[in-house]
């Protein structure tokens, strides 16, 4: 019975997010400031939109007769915010298992799609985008292999038209040297706790060895066994051909040197998700031109003797080392999401350069992605997915006020602004005396 009642009032609540028609007609953002990220701010430029695609970035720009004209004097034009990572539209309220499903049973499961997963309705959805979030990378959990990811935009009818780019990745959970009891610091390595770490190794590189050898069969000239088909490793395919990457979700130097080694001698493009000890093999990470996504700086340090602001300085440090990264909340965020703008700007408060900040939610999470050919900045040929606002979207105070997605105006409204609407209108009539 209660299962029922939470999925009705999630349906209830998610039933006023309609999602933004097809552009209609070009049109023109015009004299705001344009944050292009990949090159100079723009002061009083305009913007033409035309087919969902930025057409033109610049002054007196010549336009259709039937441009529709949107007057941005006085406010400030962004790329749409990029999270790195999320679990969004996969998780819902953590304490109902009912609204989960961003995890499969078993350790190798990188048949696992988490676009498919794609809740459209979610109520995180709309909350995130209030503060500039228009895409995420959504990623599965659980096991040594979890699934694949899919960068999705936030606004749509259904997962197929959400879906950016999939698959992006294949994500690996690599074993912990120090696995945590369930309370109270992590346990000293010891020989069960190494052994169980080295069965788990076992376990990814035999999954990698499969994959290889299935793409190889594939390939090959016996029709019968290239025409068989097993979902596991057909996921593996991209990654194995170099066409997509693999996200190694870990945080300790030794785990993150031991990931970037078997990296390179697979012939894998590597990313590091979390990266807590990045800036201890800096070098090692630059020389293999192996990115990282920062995943909160909104946490404890990793260690008790470390500073209180180890977190809030790793961008700064991987940026002084010369390796590639992005910034992004908590590795399955979903929730807070829309937290992800402050995420950057704690790094800014710390050393980060301000613009710096700003592209390791932009451009440089495109990057990392490999979708920075359609967003991430603001250029001609790009999508024309930006967000307006009335200041810096770093200072908390900024307000979003509009956000286009390829063009389409979407609408910028959540269960709380309904309810703050609400509220304010009964004290309004209890003030009139009615």
């Amino acid at each position: 019975m209660m299962r029922s009642a939470t999925i009705l009032l999630l349906t209830g609540l998610a039933a006023g997010q309609v999602p933004a028609p097809k552009q209609a007609r070009p049109l023109l953002l015009k004299g705001g400031a344009v944050h292009t990220v990949s090159g100079p701010v723009l002061a009083g430029a305009d913007i033409l939109v035309v087919g969902g695609k930025i057409a033109a970035v610049g002054n007196d720009l010549s336009v259709p007769d039937n441009t529709e004209v949107v007057d941005l004097v006085g406010k400030h034009v962004y790329p749409g915010l990029i999270a790195a990572t999320s679990a969004l539209g996969l998780t819902e309220i953590g304490a109902v298992l009912a609204t989960k499903d961003s995890s499969e049973i078993g350790d190798i499961t990188p048949e696992v799609r988490s676009e498919v997963a794609v809740n459209p309705d979610s109520l995180h959805i709309p909350i995130a985008r209030l503060n500039g979030v228009a895409l995420a990378l959504t990623v599965p959990e659980g096991g040594l292999i979890s699934g694949t990811s899919a960068v999705i935009m936030l606004d749509g009818w259904t997962w197929e038209e959400m879906t950016v780019r999939a698959p992006v990745g294949v994500h690996v959970s690599w074993p912990s040297s120090r696995p945590r009891r369930r309370r109270g610091p992590p346990q000293a390595p010891g020989a069960a706790a190494s052994k169980k770490r080295d069965s788990q190794l076992l376990k990814i590189k035999d999954a990698f060895a499969h994959a290889r050898a299935y793409a190889k069969l594939k390939q090959g000239k016996d029709r019968p066994l290239a025409q068989k088909v097993d979902r596991r490793w057909e996921s593996m395919r991209p990654v194995i051909a170099g066409k997509a990457c693999v996200f190694v979700h870990a945080d300790g130097l030794a785990e993150i040197e031991a990931a970037v080694d078997w990296g390179q001698d697979e012939g894998l493009r590597l990313v590091i998700v979390g990266g807590q000890d990045a800036w201890r093999c800096a070098p090692l990470l630059k020389e293999r031109d192996v990115p990282v996504i920062v995943t909160a700086t909104h946490r404890l340090p990793r260690r008790r003797h470390a500073g209180y602001d180890a977190p809030f300085t790793l961008p700064k440090k991987l940026l002084d080392a010369g390796v590639r990264f992005c910034i992004a909340g908590a590795a399955n965020e979903s929730a807070n999401l829309r937290n992800l703008p402050y995420q950057a700007a704690h790094a800014a408060a710390y050393g980060l350069p301000r613009d710096e900040a700003l592209k390791a939610i932009t451009l440089y999470a495109a990057n990392v992605l490999g979708i920075a050919d359609r967003v991430g900045s603001i250029e001609k040929g790009k999508d024309a997915t930006l967000i307006v606002t009335n200041g810096d979207p770093l200072e908390i105070r900024t307000q979003v006020e509009r956000l286009f997605m390829q063009g389409r105006d979407v609408q910028l409204d959540s269960h709380q602004k309904r309810l703050w609407g609400k509220y304010r209108e009964k004290y309004r009539r209890k003030a009139n005396g009615r």
